[in-house]
């Protein structure tokens, strides 16, 4: 016979692995899965240049920077869509979900001609930001193609908001996975010139970016319009017509999600910027440590975004106790991954950083050196990483996003970006100075965000 006092802890863990876990996992792996594979498009990017040289490498990263920040803004205000979406799909409302989708398109193309015009001068922001002339002109050749990828990545993510709300994560998942191999390829064969086709290096790299943006948005739309489940929502339907009353609600809801987003990157762009201060190889090492501190990013975006979903969904229910086992679920699953490659990042940095370096490189070793001292910072504030991105999640689908911005703003350019400067610089100690106050502004974000999803029902946010 079962001990009454140990049926009921091991009913209720089987309860919450069905109700809650699952489910999480179920919609949150596929979401993390596409998130890296979209970062593989970027880590292939960085890989092969990585093998031209140092110099390359580094305009990369800047050109890089600049097109991230640009894209996660829009990105920023189209998820204001998920919430949105999810709180109709909760309440049953079929004609709120599409008209959320449908100006989530508009936006894309209002917001991308001044993004464009600012990426076709790259090179004369990274001047005049004090750059290396040879560094910023490489950087703004990349970037005048790369751009072009802006349109139909953006496309894509406002798409992809509509098909994972419905909870069909993993058409998103398998049309990106295909689109980081093409990638790969194209890459292979511009970067270096192979199978009888010019070399064209970094422009060869900015080509097969555009490529892949272009064919992943068209295996979604594909996906979209064979699927009788989701084609019954008519999201292209009209496309023309406006919304004016609903695209002002996305931009009223994502303008702080986009503004929490660009800080953060800025908090990073801002950093390769000083990095570049003390010199290239400083510089291409830092590209490095943040491209795995960036891949392992991607899961707890993913985690994050199911459960923003699931929260949303819940919040139109009216379901306030599925809202806190939808957030706690997300947040502790979030942080088992983080921990994990925090541990990663401690046992093999050598290994790890030395995947991007060619050693017949005369640089090759001391990239190498100076990237493992930084990925063993990096190590340490996975887990704060982590919290924070997961914690605005869930603020998010409460559609909470005002005073996240202004605790974003505070975190990353308050303590983060200031920490950076006066460790890395009036304090002496360089490029670990400068992650050191990465991680601190990362870590006082996450204390503010899960602060304030724990006292959600005392401060009315739900």
């Amino acid at each position: 016979m079962t001990d009454p006092s140990t049926a009921r802890p091991a009913g209720r863990l089987s309860a919450l692995w069905r109700g809650d876990i699952l489910p999480t996992l179920a919609l949150g792996t596929p979401i993390a899965g596409a998130q890296l594979a979209q970062m593989a498009v970027n880590t292939t990017d960085v890989l092969m240049i990585g093998w031209l040289g140092a110099t390359e490498l580094a305009a990369v990263v800047l050109a890089f920077n600049l097109y991230i920040v640009l894209w996660l803004f829009g990105m920023g205000v189209l998820q204001a869509v998920i919430p949105l979406a999810a709180r109709a799909r909760g309440e049953r409302k079929v004609r709120e979900l599409r008209r959320a989708v449908r100006m989530g398109f508009w936006f894309v193309a209002l917001y991308s001609i001044p993004a464009l015009l600012v990426m076709w001068h790259t090179e004369d922001l990274l001047l005049a930001l004090g750059q290396e002339p040879q560094v910023a002109a490489l950087a703004g050749g990349y970037a005048q193609v790369m751009m072009v990828t802006l349109v139909p990545s953006l496309l894509t993510m406002a798409l992809r908001n509509f098909i994972t709300v419905m909870e069909r994560a993993q058409a998103v998942l398998w049309a990106t996975v295909a689109g980081a191999v093409l990638n790969a390829m194209v890459n292979y064969v511009l970067i270096f010139g192979h199978f009888g086709f010019p070399r064209l290096e970094l422009v060869g790299a900015a080509i097969g970016s555009v490529i892949t943006s272009t064919v992943t948005f068209l295996l979604l739309v594909a996906y979209v319009l064979r699927q009788p489940h989701l084609r019954r929502y008519g999201v292209f339907g009209r496309i023309w017509r406006s919304d004016w009353p609903k695209l002002l609600e996305i931009v009223k809801l994502g303008w702080p999600i986009a503004v929490t987003l660009l800080v953060e990157v800025a908090l990073f762009s801002g950093t390769s910027v000083m990095m570049g201060w003390i010199g290239t190889i400083d510089l291409a090492a830092h590209g490095i440590a943040t491209q795995f501190a960036s891949i392992a990013f991607m899961v707890p975006i993913g985690i994050g975004q199911a459960a923003m979903i699931r929260i949303g969904l819940a919040a139109g229910r009216g379901d306030r106790k599925a809202v806190g086992r939808a957030g706690w679920t997300g947040f502790n699953l979030g942080m088992a991954f983080m921990g994990t490659s925090a541990i990663v990042f401690l046992l093999i940095p050598e290994t790890l950083v030395g995947l991007f370096l060619d050693f017949g490189n005369p640089d090759a070793a001391s990239v190498h050196a100076i990237g493992v001292s930084f990925l063993a910072v990096a190590a340490l504030f996975q887990v704060f990483d982590g919290a924070q991105v997961i914690g605005g999640s869930l603020l998010r689908g409460l559609s909470d996003t005002k005073v996240p911005m202004i605790m974003a703003v505070a975190g990353y350019w308050g303590v983060g970006m200031v920490g950076a400067y006066v460790l890395g610089f009036p304090l002496g100690f360089g490029g670990i100075g400068i992650w050191i106050g990465l991680a601190a502004g990362l870590a006082f974000v996450a204390v503010l965000v899960m602060w304030r999803f724990a006292l959600r029902e005392r401060i009315g946010l739900i």
